[in-house]
C-alpha cells in the first residue's frame, strides 16, 4: 500500500470534471496538497494507507468553491452602506474606508472573513483591497488560499497613505519578490474606469503583463458608472479598456452588468473573464447581467459575493442558488441550470483566474481544495441529482469539513486552523 497524507471517503464524489462525474460510495486520496487518485473508496482504500482521513458517508464531496471577486476586509464596515446605490455606497464607504483602515485592522478583519469563508466551503478567493500584505499573513496563517496583491485607486487620501505616482514602483517590487505557492498566480488590482485615467490602466496593465499577473478591475457595474465613463472618456467602460488593448485572457472583469452585444462580442474575441456577483448586483440595484449572452458567445464567467458591504455576505452557496435563479426571472427556466452554476463556482471560478489545470474540480494531479456536504438534512432528502441539491437546496451551514491544499480547515463544522471566538471579539471591538 502507498503511504498518503488524506483519504475522503464513503460519500458521493461530485468531481465536476468535463464528463460531470459522479462517483456514489467514492473517494479522495491526496498526498503533498494534491490529489492523487478519485475513486470508489474500496478501491482507494485497497491502495493506500491514510495517515489522516474523512468519513464522508451520507455526504456529498465537491470541489471546493472559489470566489473570484470580493473585498474580504469589508466584513469591517458589514450593514454601514445598505438600501443605496453604487454611487451612495461608494460615498458612504470609501470616507470610512480611509478613517478606519490600517495594516491592523485589515488582519483583524480577514480573520472574520476567512472563518466565514471556510463555514460556506470556499476554499479560495481573489482579494481587492488595500494592506494586501496584512491580509496575505492571515490567510497563511490559517492554511486558507488567498489571491492578492497591490490595488490601485488614484483617489484622495487613500487609507495606505501611499499617492499614486509611488504604486508602480511599490507593486514592481511587491510583484518582484512572489514566488506564487501551487494553486494561486501573481495578481494586480485596478478599481475601475472611473477611478483612474486611460494612461494610468495602460501603465498597469504594462507591469501586470511584465510579470504574468492576473489583472482585475470593476467594469460595467451599472447604468450611472457607465455613463459617468462616457461623460470623461467618450466611451464605455469595456469599449475604453478595448481601445486601450486592455482586454484579454489575463483580465478579469468584475460584475460587467451594463454590457452592449458588441462589447459581449469583444470579451469573448479577446478572451476576457467576468466574475458575476448577482447578490451584491440584486441589492444595489445595478441590474441582472447578462449571463446567458455572455456564456452563449463563449465568455468564461465565474462567480463572486463581492465584498461584506455590498453583499452582506460571503456565502457562495448562497450565491451559487441567486445565479441559478435570477437568470430565469425573464421567463426561461432553462437559463442558468443548476449544474451551470455549480460549475461557476467551481471549475469555471478557476478559469477565469486562469488556474483550471490546477484547481476548480476533484482529479488527479489538481490541489486538494475540497467540501463535504452533510447530507442528513430534511431539505437535502431524497437525492436524486447532486448538481440539483446544491444549487437549489443546500445552505452554509451545511457544509461540514473544508479542506485546503489537502490540509482540514474545518472538521466537523469547527475551524482547525483559526481562533474564531477571539476573531469575533477583535473586530467586534474595532468596529
Amino acid at each position: 500500500m502507498t503511504d498518503i497524507d488524506l483519504l475522503v471517503h464513503g460519500g458521493d464524489i461530485l468531481t465536476v470534471d468535463a464528463a460531470g462525474t459522479v462517483i456514489p460510495a467514492g473517494a479522495v486520496a491526496v498526498s503533498g496538497g494534491e490529489i492523487v487518485a478519485v475513486g470508489p473508496a474500496d478501491e482507494l482504500r485497497s491502495r493506500f494507507e491514510a495517515a489522516e482521513e474523512i468519513d464522508a458517508t451520507d455526504c456529498l464531496v465537491l470541489p471546493g468553491l472559489i470566489n473570484t471577486h470580493t473585498h474580504l476586509a469589508m466584513t469591517l464596515l458589514r450593514g454601514c452602506a445598505d438600501d443605496v446605490t453604487l454611487q451612495g455606497f461608494l460615498e458612504r464607504v470609501i470616507p470610512r474606508e480611509a478613517a478606519l483602515l490600517s495594516p491592523s485592522h485589515v488582519a483583524s478583519a480577514l480573520r472574520v472573513a476567512v472563518a466565514e469563508s471556510v463555514r460556506s466551503g470556499v476554499t479560495a478567493a481573489l482579494d481587492m483591497y488595500w494592506f494586501h500584505e496584512a491580509a496575505e499573513a492571515v490567510a497563511a496563517e490559517a492554511g486558507w488560499r488567498l489571491l492578492t496583491g497591490p490595488t490601485f485607486m488614484d483617489v484622495p487620501g487613500p487609507p495606505d497613505g501611499r499617492p499614486y505616482e509611488d504604486r508602480l514602483a511599490w507593486a514592481r517590487k511587491d510583484l518582484a519578490a512572489r514566488t506564487p505557492a501551487p494553486g494561486t498566480r501573481p495578481v494586480l488590482f485596478a478599481h475601475s474606469t472611473y477611478t483612474l485615467s486611460p494612461a494610468q490602466l495602460t501603465d498597469i496593465a504594462a507591469l501586470a503583463r511584465e510579470h504574468g499577473a492576473l489583472l482585475h478591475i470593476h467594469a460595467a457595474e451599472n447604468a450611472a458608472e457607465v455613463a459617468m465613463v462616457v461623460e470623461r472618456h467618450g466611451k464605455r467602460p469595456v469599449e475604453l479598456l478595448d481601445s486601450l488593448g486592455l482586454l484579454g485572457p489575463d483580465v478579469l472583469l468584475a460584475h460587467a452588468v451594463d454590457l452592449t452585444d458588441a462589447e459581449i462580442a469583444a470579451l469573448a474575441r479577446t478572451g476576457t473573464g467576468v466574475a458575476h456577483c448577482p447578490v451584491s448586483n440584486l441589492k444595489l440595484g445595478c441590474g441582472v447581467a447578462r449571463v446567458t449572452d455572455l456564456l452563449e458567445a463563449g465568455v468564461t464567467v465565474g462567480l463572486g459575493t463581492d465584498g461584506a458591504v455590498s453583499s452582506n455576505t460571503l456565502d457562495l452557496v448562497g450565491a451559487i442558488r441567486v445565479a441559478a435563479l435570477v437568470h430565469k426571472a425573464a421567463g426561461d427556466p432553462t437559463a442558468i441550470t443548476a449544474e451551470q452554476a455549480v460549475r461557476m463556482a467551481t471549475i469555471e471560478s478557476a478559469r477565469a483566474l486562469g488556474l483550471a489545470d490546477r484547481l476548480g474540480s476533484l482529479e488527479a494531479g489538481k490541489r486538494a481544495d475540497l467540501l463535504v456536504l452533510d447530507l442528513g438534512r430534511p431539505h437535502l432528502t431524497p437525492r436524486h441529482d447532486p448538481w440539483s441539491m446544491v444549487a437549489y437546496a443546500a445552505a452554509a451551514a451545511d457544509v461540514r469539513d473544508t479542506v485546503v491544499d489537502g490540509r482540514i480547515l474545518m472538521r466537523d463544522r469547527e475551524l482547525l486552523t483559526l481562533d474564531e471566538a477571539a476573531a469575533l471579539n477583535s473586530l467586534a471591538a474595532i468596529a
